[in-house]
């Protein structure tokens, strides 16, 4: 299968089997994630990977008691920094310097230009940006996900502030912003299997300007 058609066979799966993903998959996935491109490369979030079935559970009542979250193999959570700090923003620069081995001026210019703008910005702010970048990773994923013949369904649907406090994500900085399942499809029980994706026609959906 080339891109369009494992994209055209991907879909928001809505119930699942339990069956696992290996681990060796996950990782693949995980990885795309990681390699995603984000504002000034600071990677502002972390991914959560949930296989504890208890913190499914737990997780389940706050999301509206959906089925895949419990019946899925991994419960991917993508959590975003509550704010750019300067040791944020450090960390990512003094990483670049030291895998590439060297030091560039125009690189330290422009890590002075971020702190002395994301640091004093609105806290909200920040997080929404960061949040944006979150969104990226997710997407790469599920890109992933279908190249390998995973299911996954994106997910907003659960109560951010109660996912917060039951992975003490708070403590560390960090908000949830999105969930990404990963499985395999229960087709006799998912509404959505086998029916023909709809997308806008190109026509209403590309404006081109020459």
């Amino acid at each position: 299968m080339d891109l369009l058609d494992q994209l055209n066979w991907r879909y928001a799966t809505k119930a699942m089997n339990g069956e696992k993903v290996a681990e060796d998959k996950v990782q693949r996935i995980l990885e795309a994630a990681r390699l995603a491109p984000t504002s000034s490369g600071l990677q502002p979030f972390e991914i959560i990977v949930i296989k504890n079935q208890d913190i499914k559970e737990k997780i389940k009542p706050v999301a509206w008691n959906q089925s895949v979250i419990t019946d899925c193999s991994h419960l991917l959570v993508f959590a975003a920094w509550d704010t750019y700090t300067a040791d944020r923003i450090n960390y990512m620069f003094d990483l670049t310097n030291k895998i590439r081995g060297f030091e560039n001026e125009g690189w330290e210019n422009y890590r002075q230009m971020l702190l002395s703008s994301y640091p004093q910005k609105d806290a909200e702010e920040n997080f929404n940006h960061a949040a944006k970048q979150a969104y990226i990773a997710l997407g790469t994923a599920m890109v992933a996900a279908a190249e390998l013949k995973v299911d996954s369904t994106p997910m907003e649907g659960f109560s951010a502030d109660a996912v917060d406090e039951i992975l003490g994500l708070r403590e560390k900085g960090l908000r949830s912003t999105m969930f990404l399942t990963l499985g395999y499809r229960k087709e006799d029980e998912d509404w959505l299997s086998g029916l023909v994706k709809v997308r806008k026609p190109m026509e209403d959906f590309i404006t081109v300007i020459e």
